[in-house]
């Protein structure tokens, strides 16, 4: 059983990088508790498995176009611990929350809010986004030409 177990971890992994929560729980009905545990211990033991890297894999790639709080959130789902989360956050070469929000608003919109409705439509997509309220009047307040692009 034990194999199957294996094999199927390896399936997984072989679409994307998991967190070892995430596998635990895709591997629930396939065996018991102490044969998904030792699988996963094996993983991880040769490197197959790592929620660091994981992590970095996950804010590589969707870093660029959420906030911190999306960020956050989405680790934390997956199982993640707070501490690796921040550490993880930390490490991350990423650029500011305000030029992150820039650019993911500069993606989907060409112009500044011209009345409330859109002001409102604009920053329902940022917050859904993960940016901070407060990063989210700065950006609408003072849209592209007011910081020189």
């Amino acid at each position: 059983m034990s194999n199957e177990l294996r094999q199927q971890a390896i399936k997984l992994l072989a679409r994307r990088e998991h967190t070892r929560a995430e596998l635990a729980r895709k591997l629930a009905g396939l065996g018991t508790p102490e044969e998904i545990d030792a699988v996963l211990a094996d993983m991880e033991s040769s490197q197959l498995q790592s929620d660091s890297r994981t992590a970095e894999s996950f804010l590589r790639s969707n870093a660029s176009r959420l906030g911190a709080s999306r960020l956050r959130h989405t680790l934390k789902t997956r199982g993640l611990a707070p501490e690796m989360i921040e550490e993880q956050l930390a490490q991350a070469d990423l650029p500011d929350e305000m030029a992150r929000a820039r650019a993911a608003w500069s993606r989907k919109f060409s112009a500044a809010p011209a009345n409330p409705k859109e002001w409102a439509r604009q920053a329902r997509f940022l917050q859904s986004r993960g940016f901070a309220g407060d990063i989210v009047r700065r950006l609408l307040k003072l849209p592209l030409e007011a910081e020189g692009e």
